[in-house]
């Protein structure tokens, strides 16, 4: 009986463990940016950090959708190769 009851103790001991692992999460789009600010960031101090820390975490990266966009509002009435070479130039940038 007694080995029975340390078979399940052990048992329930490595469940919750397993289960305590499964929650850890990875780290949001925000934590990583803001890793990421701080390792820019490096040695800066007081004021500077902090308008350094502002500016970085609020900047947005543009994705190629909102590329997309914008350079076929700028293409305005180019038609054909005019449209293309436009195109990709703007994408480029």
């Amino acid at each position: 009986m007694k080995h029975l009851m340390t078979v399940l103790a052990l048992s329930l001991a490595a469940a919750s463990l397993s289960v305590h692992a499964a929650d850890e999460k990875k780290p949001t789009a925000q934590q990583n940016k803001m890793t990421a600010c701080n390792k820019e960031a490096g040695d800066k101090k007081g004021d500077e950090r902090k308008a350094f820390m502002k500016t970085c975490l609020s900047a947005k990266k543009t994705s190629q959708q909102d590329k997309m966009k914008a350079c076929n509002k700028e293409a305005g009435d180019k038609k054909g190769d005019e449209r293309k070479t436009f195109m990709s130039e703007c994408l480029k940038a």
